[in-house]
């Protein structure tokens, strides 16, 4: 295995495993997710939630197992778009900002995975054992395609709540 290899499947497993703790996060009180949905904006909360949820999960299994690789990343680029648009940008740049956080956690996610989508899986995937590796420019563009379902999402799904006084 090569040193890029290696290195696309250390951030590969990282961000999977990230996503896969937020799915699991999220799953295991649907609830209490539909409510925290609710009072950020997504009035289809219960929906929302439930697609947070499975969707979180599907990209972390891709991305581990390096399985769609440019398509599980361009699912973290979607997901941090939403998260950027509807929470941390009106935090500011740095994370320890309450009530919400900043945004660079989200764009850290999304910018990475951007990168993973153009580099490609590495060697140790299911996309080169299967042969359908998908990286370069065609990746990029899937990559990109990301931030297009995650701002469409934000359009169809989301508005800023009221301040409450």
């Amino acid at each position: 295995m090569s040193a890029p290899d290696l290195a696309l499947l250390i951030l590969r497993l990282w961000l999977g495993t990230v996503m896969l703790a937020h799915g699991v996060n999220h799953a295991r009180s649907l609830e209490g997710t539909t409510k925290w949905f609710a009072s950020k904006g997504f009035p289809r909360a219960r929906l929302n939630a439930r697609l947070s949820a499975g969707t979180e999960l599907a990209i972390g299994l891709g991305l581990v197992t390096g399985l769609l690789t440019p398509f599980a990343a361009a699912g973290v680029i979607a997901t941090m778009t939403v998260a950027f648009g509807s929470i941390h940008r009106f935090a500011g740049f740095f994370v320890f900002h309450r009530p919400d956080e900043g945004y660079e956690y989200v764009v850290t996610l999304a910018v990475s995975a951007l990168a993973l989508a153009t580099l490609g899986p590495g060697s140790l995937s299911l996309d080169v054992a299967f042969h359908v590796t998908v990286d370069g420019w065609i990746g990029l563009i899937v990559g990109l395609a990301g931030f297009a379902a995650g701002f469409g999402q934000l359009a169809a799904f989301w508005r800023r709540p009221e301040a409450s006084s």
